[in-house]
């Protein structure tokens, strides 16, 4: 597997709003001066100690954790997995579609414009955040998400047309899919309870 190129990581950093996806996750943050806070999710805050710099694009947590970094460092630990996937993650979810991030009370950010996604324009699948999923319609969630990440990638459509199942036909009819690893992005965080316990059926299903 090949090394993610230093320029792409740069970008990754530099231009996806790290508060964006922070307040994806449903963290809830408040203007404090040039910077945002709220309640940092890995270790129990009851006064807000997780602090984000929009003009670094940076976050840091004052607690108990003492830790912080970009906005793949906060995926990594948000989602407890590994430097490529994290990268991986956020090159699937956002880079396709980067869009000038608007001016902050009419002044330029400070260390040029940020960016971030704006609305996507394809078909949305229903939330993994429901609670009480059974299993049979949690597994339809799952084909469903990767059926769609197939419909989304020319790459590994034009390599099932090389093995003669490029059919569109077929592709719908046995809902094959292409398993990219975006499907934790589309979890509630680890660090609330809906998202172990999602993760943990997830599991239990083999997934």
């Amino acid at each position: 597997m090949g090394r993610i190129p230093e320029d792409e990581v740069a970008r990754i950093k530099r231009e996806i709003a790290l508060e964006r996806v922070v307040a994806a996750s449903g963290i809830e943050l408040a203007p404090h001066g040039k910077d945002l806070v709220g309640r940092c999710p890995f270790h129990d805050d009851k006064t807000p100690s997780l602090v984000i710099t929009p003009s670094k694009n940076l976050w840091h947590c004052l607690g108990a954790c003492q830790t912080g970094g970009s906005v793949i460092d906060w995926v990594m630990k948000a989602e407890a997995v590994s430097f490529r996937h994290a990268v991986e993650l956020l090159r699937e979810q956002h880079f396709s579609s980067l869009v000038a991030q608007p001016e902050r009370g009419g002044r330029p950010a400070e260390d040029g414009p940020r960016h971030h996604p704006k609305k996507s324009q394809r078909t949305k699948l229903p939330a993994f955040a429901d609670g009480g999923v059974e299993a049979a319609a949690l597994m339809l969630r799952v084909v469903e998400h990767y059926h769609e990440q197939l419909k989304q990638s020319p790459e590994a459509r034009e390599y099932l047309q090389s093995r003669g199942l490029g059919s569109p036909e077929l592709l719908e009819h046995f809902k094959i899919g292409f398993a990219n690893r975006t499907l934790g992005y589309r979890l509630p965080t680890r660090q609330v309870k809906a998202g172990r316990e999602l993760r943990g059926q997830l599991t239990e299903l083999g997934v």
